[in-house]
């Protein structure tokens, strides 16, 4: 299939990051996964659940959600319905998942960071570039702030992926996404391991060759955004 924008299977759409987009929060960053566009947010507060207490650790957690008109047709708030979603809770539960992955929250001791991302704009991938721009924004709250640097591990990024016809396509916008055989999203650290696979076989089920085929080629895109991270913070 030809792509938008005449795009290879293993390319990414044009990938963007603004650092210091939120002048009240510790570390902000809005990234651009083509037209996906979200607003990711760290902010640092001197406490931790309860449940946390005395562990001589901190905490990292966070909360996603998408702007009524950041999809085609206008949704409505998830607070007017006086609940989160199973998505959205998922998705959440997924980006504090990851980023707890890129630091050693053992300095972070008595301290929880809150991540926020919010999706200004969708076109598929909405999760994977908040969990990129999350990561972003975390490094710089905490290289901000003044905390202890050693905190920071690794880089963090995540990327989606899809099989069109047995062809692993890289990078799925909405279109793509909604077409796919099958679509993965794949969180990985800079050094390469994998802290999670998602991945669904909407129409045919795939092997495990194909699966390899798929993480090869979403180490491909992690490692260019993981460039991109450092550049931005550099």
């Amino acid at each position: 299939m030809t792509r938008k924008n005449n795009r290879q299977n293993n390319e990414m759409r044009s990938i963007e990051i603004e650092t210091g987009v939120n002048k009240h929060a510790e570390g902000s960053a809005l990234i651009k996964f083509g037209d996906t566009h979200v607003i990711c947010t760290a902010s640092i507060e001197n406490n931790v659940p309860r449940w946390m207490r005395g562990s001589n650790e901190g905490w990292i957690t966070a909360e996603y959600g998408m702007l009524p008109r950041s999809t085609h047709e206008r949704m409505n708030r998830e607070a007017a319905k006086g609940k989160q979603s199973g998505r959205t809770m998922e998705i959440q539960r997924l980006i504090g998942r990851s980023l707890r992955q890129a630091v050693d929250l053992k300095y972070f001791k008595d301290k929880t960071i809150n991540i926020d991302c919010d999706v200004i704009q969708a076109d598929g991938g909405t999760r994977t570039a908040s969990i990129s721009g999350a990561c972003v924004a975390l490094f710089q709250a905490i290289k901000d702030s003044h905390d202890d640097h050693r905190a920071i591990k690794e880089f963090v990024a995540a990327v989606s992926i899809g099989l069109n016809d047995g062809t692993p396509l890289l990078d799925l916008d909405y279109e793509e996404d909604s077409s796919a055989d099958t679509d993965l999203n794949i969180v990985m650290t800079e050094k390469g391991g994998i802290i999670e696979i998602q991945g669904t076989a909407e129409k045919h089920p795939f092997t495990k060759e194909q699966l390899d085929e798929m993480i090869d080629s979403a180490s491909i895109g992690i490692a260019e955004i993981v460039n991109i991270q450092k550049s931005c913070l550099s």
